[in-house]
């Protein structure tokens, strides 16, 4: 047999002891069955490295049955009407011809361009299409320790966390693509301002705008309330930790940084354990791993696509200051959203691990009187960035667990502009 056969071969048998292990994992665990620290080892091929490590740690994860997430009518009809017409540009890295909806609805796991496509999808996925706001929400940081108590280190409190697109808009006019777009080539628009606590930071905040020339990188503002002065940032700082906050801005909501900036590789495919149907929001304390989580939450097992992702060489590259070695980016087939990302150090070991706690319903809270949708739609009520190696955890509630703002989210309702996403917005909301 040839080297080149041999190592075909190698690969296909250790291809098939991973789904074989998953299979055997998958049926150790049932609907009604909670994990705990002392038997995480039952849900190991299920999760994540990075899960894993935050199960031993505390969390627990109580397993329901799966439950379908369906898209919000919209979208669906965006994709079915404009996703034909999509195809990847000659390098491979950019999309032609996309207008609204998912890009690739169907996808062959013997493409060899299906990971680009998936993250593509990614990008403009059917959480929110046109618009959101988040308003009121707070991230603790504190240790992640089995059975330790809940100490606080460092505690941030934020205004507004939203956002504006300007292409694959199908709910809100414009639709399906906003007319500056042709003028700026920006694709959207985020803003997260005013913080309010601590009061070092107060008045801080973050803009940052995603062009769809590959080729241009983001552009980042910030505001220093102590020197009271817009400061633009490095985009380098986008995959790295800001001022003495665990997450980063390219993991605020996912996987996020500029698509065209990496290299992707399908790892295939599985069932694996994730978070779409929590029952709480505002989230709760997890009450095991001193505060680093939000748990018991439910749950269940989700056919996941497996991507990893690495810096392009060039300035993008550790060369220019991306820290990263390589993110694993796990993706929920039908969500299209990621349970989890795990990001691993040069040296090829895990650093961060990110884990999204999100639910499936028509509104945020079980009491809104606003934000009320006709169909049922995803939100995210948590998340979390731990930092492996160093051994500090955020835990963001998503709403904060004692807001002023009882609804919190509001998706796809015309709540921001353009306008709110900008600089001048953001020095004028400044205390």
């Amino acid at each position: 047999m040839s080297r080149r056969a041999w190592g075909r071969a190698w690969l296909g048998a250790a291809a098939f002891l991973v789904i074989a292990l998953a299979a055997t994992a998958q049926a150790q665990v049932r609907p009604g069955d909670v994990i705990t620290a002392n038997d995480a080892s039952r849900v190991k091929a299920l999760v994540s490295p990075g899960v894993y490590y935050r199960i031993v740690k505390g969390m627990r994860l109580h397993i329901v049955a799966t439950k379908e997430i369906d898209w919000p009518p919209p979208y669906k009809e965006a994709t079915e009407k404009y996703s034909s017409q999509v195809r990847l540009s000659q390098d491979h890295r950019s999309l032609v011809g996309y207008v609204a909806g998912q890009p690739f609805p169907l996808l062959d796991a013997n493409d060899p361009h299906i990971a680009v496509k998936l993250i593509w999808n990614n990008v403009f996925r059917p959480i929110s299409t046109d618009d959101y706001d988040l308003r009121f929400f707070d991230c603790q940081e504190q240790y992640p320790k089995l059975g330790g108590t809940h100490r606080i280190i460092n505690e941030v409190q934020v205004g507004h966390y939203a956002g504006y697109n300007l292409v694959g808009r199908t709910e809100v006019e414009p639709l399906p693509v906003d007319p500056d777009f042709k003028i700026t080539n920006r694709l959207w628009m985020f803003a997260l301002y005013p913080l309010l606590a601590p009061e070092a930071e107060r008045g801080d905040g973050v803009i940052r705008y995603r062009y769809a020339d590959p080729n241009r990188a983001d552009d980042s503002w910030t505001w220093d309330p102590g020197a009271r002065r817009v400061r633009r940032l490095n985009e380098a700082i986008m995959s790295s930790n800001t001022g003495t906050h665990t997450f980063d801005p390219d993991h605020y909501s996912g996987y996020n940084p500029k698509t065209e900036e990496y290299n992707y590789k399908f790892l295939g495919e599985r069932k694996m354990l994730a978070c779409v149907h929590a029952i709480h929001s505002p989230e709760v304390t997890c009450p095991y791993d001193a505060g680093a989580s939000a748990c018991p939450e439910n749950w269940e097992i989700r056919r996941i696509y497996i991507v990893e992702s690495t810096p392009r060489r060039g300035r993008f590259s550790a060369g220019g200051g991306v820290v990263e070695g390589k993110t694993i980016v796990y993706l929920d087939s039908e969500a299209w959203f990621e349970p989890y990302v795990d990001t691993y150090d040069q040296r090829g070991q895990l650093w961060r691990t990110n884990l999204y706690w999100l639910t499936y319903r028509d509104r945020p809270v079980p009491d809104a009187r606003i934000a009320i949708y006709p169909f049922e739609r995803e939100f995210v009520v948590g998340a979390s960035e731990c930092d492996v190696q160093g051994g500090m955890s955020a835990m963001c509630y998503l709403p904060g667990q004692h807001t002023p703002e009882r609804e919190c989210w509001y998706i796809n309702m015309g709540a921001v502009d353009k306008d709110f996403c900008t600089v001048r917005a953001m020095v004028a909301a400044a205390p």
